[in-house]
């Protein structure tokens, strides 16, 4: 996500952190660089012209001259102005109908019909008891799509079979959620492989008799340029209220997502970064800004930790640890709740660490997915008492472990090493933990830190 472009933003700033001040010879230089790499990251020309002109206003400014630290000045700049393109603040969906009622609307392929029943996943998350409804009435692939996801979240799909009247199925679908408690209703409108007049006058027709509280435009952020034309065209049509980035995880440039706010005036509301079903994810401009600039985002990152982490499986894990009880049986319950997270590289992107490009995220990313592969080959390759049980391997059972695993005895042994440190390193904290608790341990109150518990 905006992986060529961070990279870039850095490495200007970098540069700019070996100026004694900030003056116009260098800004003037550090702006071209920033014009480049927004251009090359395929932001719209008209969105950069805005975007620097706002940024050499503040860079050139008597009071960046007078600061004493050049790049944590640029860095603030380039920041403020990348929150102020990107929507300035987070923008949440409207709920207040009863039923609420979303379209979802865009091109075919945008990802539209999975991106309404990710909604669907987020909303039951947060309370709400959504319904589906099939509007892409010219592609039986598209209603058979969305009724393929509805059994795989366990949320029900509303639709007419052989009906072509899409008022009806809209309207039909609103009653039927208020009949049964539905409060949400989602409607995957049709698409087309580019806008036409036949699409945009259906389209009129429900948003004039429904008036629904969300109009959201589906965007695919490897669009790059297209993306703005799109956008722009929907919203003189339709007002939409906000936009979906999908595919944000797979574009390394990230233009699209810095050129439709502006163009189209209206907010990023949500972001797909992912394939599964639960990667819908609230847009916060200052976050992205954050990402953008390599500083990370542990904001997303906690907020994600609450949401995947099981609290009382979570003192299960305390309780075997303090034990020296912590089985291989746990590690790969432990592991299956770190995939939930979402990819390796993503959660990088999540963590503030200078200096880590673009290769070295994807290098790291891909040992560490390579690892975890392997170590679920070599637990799924024990037998349930060796799993239980980590103390009793023997030479004869790693033997066959590696057969089974396809991986060699010498790593067998050192992933049996590493996980049998892990146990005593867990087994001496939680000793520590004790102690401190008993009062048995005082901690110098001069070490200017606390254990966190």
């Amino acid at each position: 996500m905006f992986d060529n472009l961070s990279d870039k933003l850095q490495e200007i700033i970098k540069k700019a952190s070996g100026n004694a001040v900030l003056t116009e010879e260098n800004m003037t230089e550090a702006l071209r660089e920033v014009r480049r790499a927004l251009l090359e990251a395929d932001v719209s020309l008209k969105s950069v012209k805005i975007f620097m002109s706002a940024l050499k206003e503040k860079a050139l400014g008597e009071e960046v001259l007078k600061g004493v630290n050049p790049s944590q000045q640029l860095i603030k700049i380039v920041h403020d102005e990348l929150v102020n393109i990107l929507g300035k603040q987070n923008s949440p969906l409207d709920l207040s109908g009863h039923p609420t009622i979303i379209m979802m609307l865009g091109l075919q392929g945008s990802g539209k019909t999975t991106s309404a029943a990710k909604l669907a996943v987020k909303l039951k998350k947060e309370g709400k008891n959504p319904l589906l409804v099939a509007a892409d009435v010219y592609r039986p692939a598209a209603i058979m799509q969305l009724k393929t996801l509805g059994e795989q979240i366990q949320t029900p799909v509303y639709t007419i079979d052989g009906s072509n009247d899409v008022q009806k199925i809209v309207s039909e679908s609103i009653t039927y959620a208020k009949d049964n408690g539905y409060n949400v209703v989602i409607i995957d409108t049709a698409g087309r492989l580019q806008i036409d007049n036949e699409m945009m006058a259906e389209l009129l027709l429900i948003d004039r008799a429904f008036k629904p509280q969300e109009k959201l435009l589906v965007i695919d952020a490897m669009l790059g340029q297209q993306a703005v034309s799109v956008a722009e065209n929907f919203n003189t049509q339709l007002d939409i209220t906000g936009i979906v980035l999908t595919k944000l995880d797979g574009d390394s440039r990230g233009g699209a997502a810095l050129s439709v706010v502006h163009s189209a005036n209206k907010p990023i509301k949500l972001t797909g970064t992912g394939e599964k079903l639960d990667a819908l994810s609230d847009f916060y401009p200052e976050r992205m800004a954050d990402r953008i600039l390599g500083m990370g985002d542990i904001v997303s990152l906690v907020e994600k930790a609450q949401e995947v982490f099981d609290e009382k499986q979570a003192k299960e894990f305390e309780k075997k640890m303090e034990k020296a009880e912590f089985s291989y049986n746990d590690f790969l319950k432990m592991q299956k709740q770190m995939k939930m997270f979402g990819s390796m590289e993503n959660l990088l992107g999540m963590l503030p660490i200078p200096g880590l490009n673009k290769d070295a995220k994807e290098t790291i990313a891909n040992e560490g997915e390579k690892q975890m592969k392997r170590i679920e080959a070599f637990i799924s390759s024990m037998t349930p008492q060796e799993r239980a049980n980590p103390s009793i391997m023997s030479t004869s059972r790693k033997r066959r472990i590696s057969l089974g695993s396809g991986i060699p005895i010498q790593e067998v042994n050192l992933i049996i090493s590493q996980f049998d440190q892990m146990r005593k390193m867990m087994k001496g904290f939680s000793d520590i933990k004790q102690k401190v608790k008993k009062g048995k341990l005082k901690i110098p109150k001069n070490l200017g830190t606390k254990f966190p518990f």
